[in-house]
C-alpha cells in the first residue's frame, strides 16, 4: 500500500531502513511466499540499495521496489534450474482449529505461489502494495498495457486456483470463504 510517510529524498539510508522496511519486506514475503526467502531477499536489496544510495535516494521506494522484484524473478529463474529443499515448517499441514485469517492467507499463498513469476508480480504490486498501473510499470520495467495483461492474466488464474473445490472449501471455515482478500480476487 501507499505511504504517505514515505520518507523524502533528503533522509539518510538509516531513516529509510527503519521507515520502510516493514513494507519491503512483506511484498518479499507476498513474492516469494516464504518468510526465510523474503528476509533474504530483503537484505539483498538494502544491500544493493545501499551500494547506489547516491541515485536511489531521489525515490528509493521506486528503487528498492524495482530491485525487489528483479532479485525475486532471478531467484524464482533459478529455482526452476535448481529446486529448492522445502523447510519443515513450510510444509506443514493447516490445523483445523485455526483462525479463518490462517486459513484464507494459505489459499491466497498457495494461488500466488503457482503464478508465473510476472503475473505474481504485477498482481503483488497492483493489488497488494496498491501502486498504480505506471508505478508498476516502471517498477517492472514494462509498459502499462503489459502490466494490465500480467494483472489480468494474474487475477483469472488467482480466481481458478482460489476456488476450490465444494468439499474442500466446506473445510474451509466461514469467514475464510468470505474474507476481503478472496472477495477481491473473484
Amino acid at each position: 500500500m501507499k505511504d504517505d510517510d514515505a520518507p523524502a529524498p533528503t533522509d539518510s539510508f538509516d531513516e529509510f531502513v527503519r521507515s520502510r522496511s516493514a513494507a519491503l519486506l512483506r511484498s518479499a514475503y507476498l513474492l516469494t511466499t516464504d518468510r526465510h526467502a523474503a528476509e533474504d531477499l530483503l537484505q539483498e536489496v538494502l544491500e544493493r540499495l545501499y551500494a547506489k544510495w547516491w541515485r536511489a535516494r531521489a525515490a528509493p521506494d521506486t528503487y528498492a521496489r524495482k530491485i525487489l522484484v528483479n532479485r525475486a524473478i532471478d531467484r524464482w529463474r533459478l529455482r526452476g534450474r535448481r529446486p529448492e529443499a522445502t523447510l519443515t515448517d513450510a510444509a506443514s499441514p493447516l490445523a483445523a482449529d485455526h483462525a479463518d485469517d490462517v486459513a484464507t492467507r494459505q489459499v491466497v499463498l498457495r494461488a500466488l505461489r503457482a503464478l508465473p513469476p510476472r503475473q505474481r508480480a504485477a498482481v503483488v504490486l497492483r493489488y497488494l502494495d496498491d501502486l498504480s498501473e505506471a508505478e508498476t510499470a516502471q517498477i517492472m520495467g514494462c509498459s502499462i498495457g503489459a502490466v494490465k495483461s500480467h494483472t489480468a492474466r494474474g487475477l483469472t488464474r488467482l480466481r481458478e486456483l482460489a476456488d476450490l473445490g465444494p468439499v474442500e472449501r466446506d473445510a474451509l471455515p466461514a469467514g475464510a470463504r468470505t474474507s476481503p482478500m478472496i472477495r477481491r480476487i473473484r
